[in-house]
Protein backbone atom coordinates (compact mmCIF):
# COMPACT_ATOMS: atom_id res chain seq x y z
CA UNK A 1 0.00 0.00 0.00
CA UNK A 2 1.25 3.40 -0.54
CA UNK A 3 1.04 5.98 2.03
CA UNK A 4 1.51 9.69 1.86
CA UNK A 5 5.14 11.46 2.72
CA UNK A 6 5.10 13.76 5.96
CA UNK A 7 4.90 16.90 5.27
CA UNK A 8 7.03 19.14 7.13
CA UNK A 9 5.65 21.69 9.92
CA UNK A 10 7.07 24.63 7.27
CA UNK A 11 4.85 23.37 4.55
CA UNK A 12 1.69 22.82 6.20
CA UNK A 13 1.89 26.88 7.88
CA UNK A 14 3.17 28.45 5.02
CA UNK A 15 -0.07 26.91 3.28
CA UNK A 16 -2.48 29.85 1.60
CA UNK A 17 -5.26 30.08 -0.50
CA UNK A 18 -4.45 30.84 -4.00
CA UNK A 19 -5.36 34.25 -5.47
CA UNK A 20 -6.67 34.11 -8.64
CA UNK A 21 -6.84 37.95 -9.05
CA UNK A 22 -4.51 40.59 -9.69
CA UNK A 23 -4.01 43.61 -7.52
CA UNK A 24 -5.93 45.72 -10.26
CA UNK A 25 -9.02 43.79 -9.75
CA UNK A 26 -8.81 44.10 -6.45
CA UNK A 27 -8.33 47.57 -6.51
CA UNK A 28 -11.13 47.99 -8.80
CA UNK A 29 -13.91 45.86 -6.47
CA UNK A 30 -13.08 48.02 -3.56
CA UNK A 31 -14.99 50.91 -5.60
CA UNK A 32 -17.03 48.75 -7.71
CA UNK A 33 -18.98 46.72 -5.82
CA UNK A 34 -20.23 50.15 -3.38
CA UNK A 35 -21.31 51.57 -6.26
CA UNK A 36 -23.19 48.91 -7.39
CA UNK A 37 -24.75 47.69 -4.31
CA UNK A 38 -25.47 51.47 -3.80
CA UNK A 39 -27.37 51.99 -6.98
CA UNK A 40 -29.13 48.58 -6.45
CA UNK A 41 -30.15 49.36 -2.97
CA UNK A 42 -31.51 52.96 -4.09
CA UNK A 43 -33.61 51.64 -7.02
CA UNK A 44 -35.38 49.49 -4.21
CA UNK A 45 -35.87 52.31 -2.26
CA UNK A 46 -37.32 54.39 -4.34
CA UNK A 47 -39.25 51.59 -5.93
CA UNK A 48 -40.67 51.14 -2.64
CA UNK A 49 -41.25 54.79 -1.82
CA UNK A 50 -43.41 55.30 -4.91
CA UNK A 51 -45.26 52.04 -4.13
CA UNK A 52 -45.24 51.74 -7.97
CA UNK A 53 -46.83 55.25 -9.06
CA UNK A 54 -44.59 57.04 -11.92
CA UNK A 55 -41.07 58.31 -11.59
CA UNK A 56 -40.78 61.79 -10.29
CA UNK A 57 -37.56 64.06 -9.67
CA UNK A 58 -38.28 63.73 -5.73
CA UNK A 59 -38.01 59.80 -6.37
CA UNK A 60 -35.28 60.15 -8.60
CA UNK A 61 -32.97 62.47 -6.03
CA UNK A 62 -34.63 60.21 -3.41
CA UNK A 63 -33.00 57.32 -5.04
CA UNK A 64 -29.19 58.82 -5.65
CA UNK A 65 -29.12 60.30 -2.25
CA UNK A 66 -29.91 56.50 -0.77
CA UNK A 67 -27.45 55.27 -3.15
CA UNK A 68 -24.60 57.41 -1.96
CA UNK A 69 -25.27 57.36 1.54
CA UNK A 70 -25.09 53.33 1.33
CA UNK A 71 -22.56 53.05 -0.90
CA UNK A 72 -20.58 55.29 1.63
CA UNK A 73 -21.16 53.42 4.71
CA UNK A 74 -21.06 49.95 3.12
CA UNK A 75 -17.27 50.80 2.21
CA UNK A 76 -16.46 52.21 5.52
CA UNK A 77 -18.00 48.97 7.32
CA UNK A 78 -15.82 46.99 4.36
CA UNK A 79 -12.88 48.86 5.20
CA UNK A 80 -13.21 49.54 8.49
CA UNK A 81 -14.70 46.82 10.35
CA UNK A 82 -12.14 43.95 9.89
CA UNK A 83 -9.21 46.08 11.69
CA UNK A 84 -11.53 45.48 14.62
CA UNK A 85 -12.08 42.56 17.52
CA UNK A 86 -14.56 39.69 15.82
CA UNK A 87 -16.93 40.81 18.12
CA UNK A 88 -16.97 44.44 17.29
CA UNK A 89 -16.58 43.56 13.63
CA UNK A 90 -19.76 40.66 13.68
CA UNK A 91 -21.58 44.32 15.84
CA UNK A 92 -20.91 46.40 12.58
CA UNK A 93 -22.54 44.12 10.14
CA UNK A 94 -25.16 43.33 12.20
CA UNK A 95 -25.80 47.51 12.88
CA UNK A 96 -25.45 47.95 9.27
CA UNK A 97 -27.44 45.12 7.86
CA UNK A 98 -30.75 45.57 10.35
CA UNK A 99 -30.53 49.35 9.84
CA UNK A 100 -30.27 49.02 6.01
CA UNK A 101 -33.24 46.05 5.73
CA UNK A 102 -35.24 48.24 8.66
CA UNK A 103 -35.09 51.07 6.43
CA UNK A 104 -35.98 49.53 3.32
CA UNK A 105 -39.00 47.54 4.85
CA UNK A 106 -39.76 51.61 6.19
CA UNK A 107 -40.44 52.63 2.42
CA UNK A 108 -42.99 50.79 2.01
CA UNK A 109 -45.21 52.35 4.29
CA UNK A 110 -44.47 49.76 7.37
CA UNK A 111 -44.93 50.90 10.85
CA UNK A 112 -41.84 51.62 13.06
CA UNK A 113 -41.94 49.30 15.04
CA UNK A 114 -42.54 46.20 12.26
CA UNK A 115 -39.30 47.70 10.40
CA UNK A 116 -37.37 47.90 13.39
CA UNK A 117 -38.66 44.20 14.29
CA UNK A 118 -37.68 43.16 10.98
CA UNK A 119 -33.98 44.90 11.25
CA UNK A 120 -33.64 43.45 14.74
CA UNK A 121 -34.09 40.08 13.29
CA UNK A 122 -31.93 40.03 9.71
CA UNK A 123 -29.57 41.82 12.03
CA UNK A 124 -29.33 38.92 14.29
CA UNK A 125 -28.89 36.55 11.60
CA UNK A 126 -26.13 38.01 10.28
CA UNK A 127 -24.13 38.68 13.32
CA UNK A 128 -24.43 34.76 14.55
CA UNK A 129 -23.39 34.13 10.85
CA UNK A 130 -20.54 36.84 11.11
CA UNK A 131 -19.74 36.14 14.80
CA UNK A 132 -19.55 32.10 13.85
CA UNK A 133 -17.38 32.58 10.71
CA UNK A 134 -15.05 35.24 12.16
CA UNK A 135 -14.48 32.61 15.43
CA UNK A 136 -13.81 29.86 12.99
CA UNK A 137 -11.35 31.67 10.85
CA UNK A 138 -9.12 33.57 13.07
CA UNK A 139 -6.81 32.35 16.33
CA UNK A 140 -7.27 33.85 19.74
CA UNK A 141 -5.32 36.97 18.98
CA UNK A 142 -7.62 37.92 16.21
CA UNK A 143 -5.42 37.27 13.12
CA UNK A 144 -6.57 35.05 10.50
CA UNK A 145 -5.85 31.37 10.11
CA UNK A 146 -3.92 30.31 7.24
Amino acid sequence: MAHAAPASRKMITQRRRPDVFSTRTHAVAKVALPVVLGLIYGFWAAANQRHGGPVTGWNLLFGFVTALVFAVLFAAVWQLAPRLPRELHAACWFVFTGCAVGFLYNQTGASVYSSSGLGLVVGAGVLAMMFYRYYTHEDAAGRPIG
